[in-house]
């Protein structure tokens, strides 16, 4: 074995290859992150764009959005869009699941939307007025997505959700909705594999130090969507809420790109 393993070495040395095969081959392919969310995460059509379009500018990883417009944790589950994402993932990978701008309301209406979680974080459930399926909370959907991409190996990050424009009255106000307790709470639930990053604050933060002006030109549609210039400063200051540790660390930490933008 010796002197079969000693002429190996010297016929890769003869044609100029170096180091370890065996490190070569067991070396493991960079891993990709996975982005689950809601308009403001997801391409849009000008003038609006979402977060995650920008987010590859700021890590070295890369990047998947599988974010879409108009969904809330609980039709994003029920298309089996997490379930697509989980057949993607493996060891290695991270998903951030952020959610919370159409999660509100009662799902109890006979015109409901379908997005609509059951209020509550103790597996309070209730029951669609306009389908009768049983309807859980948010925590049940964004906790039981993010077990199922663990289980596959991967890490997770819940983040809250992005505030809407915070100067929108002419006074700086930034009071979170309830969703952004939520995902705090679920990524503490969820424990091993799961990390929180409060975007919202985050966010909030990089507002209030472009002041009123700044921050108004960058939502040219509404109170939520922002422009692509106002996307790409999301995405930068949820890299740096990752960089400085806001809320603990995260994995993503150590595939952050050197010398990000200082936005908040």
């Amino acid at each position: 074995m010796y002197l079969a393993s000693t002429l190996v070495v010297a016929a890769l040395a003869a044609l100029g290859v170096h180091g370890s095969p065996v490190t070569n081959v067991e070396r493991r392919a960079t891993p990709t992150l996975y982005l689950a969310g809601d308009s403001t995460m997801a391409k849009l059509s000008t003038p609006t764009d979402g977060w995650g379009q920008y987010i590859s500018k700021y890590v070295t990883l890369p990047v998947v959005n599988k974010a879409i417009a108009g969904r809330s944790a609980r039709s994003f589950t029920v298309e089996g869009r997490f379930t697509e994402i989980e057949k993607l993932v493996t060891t290695g990978d991270i998903v951030v699941i952020e959610f919370g701008h159409n999660d509100g309301g009662s799902p109890n209406s006979a015109t409901e939307n379908g997005r609509s979680d059951c209020p509550g974080f103790a597996g309070e459930t209730c029951k669609s007025g306009k389908t009768g399926e049983t309807v859980y909370t948010f925590g049940y959907y964004v906790e039981g997505a993010a077990k199922s991409f663990i289980a596959k190996g991967a890490s997770v990050i819940i983040s809250s959700q992005t505030p809407n424009n915070v100067w929108e009255t002419g006074t700086y106000s930034s009071a979170p909705s309830r969703f952004v307790d939520y995902a705090t709470r679920s990524a503490k639930k969820v424990g091993t594999g799961a990390s929180f990053v409060d975007h919202f604050q985050a966010a909030a933060n990089m507002y209030k130090k472009l002041g009123a002006a700044k921050t108004n030109s960058l939502f040219p549609k509404d109170h939520t969507h922002t422009s692509p210039e106002g996307a790409d400063l999301v995405a930068q200051a949820f890299a740096q809420a990752v960089s400085v540790g806001l809320n603990g660390t995260t994995p993503l930490e150590q595939y952050l790109k050197t010398g990000l933008p200082v936005v908040w």
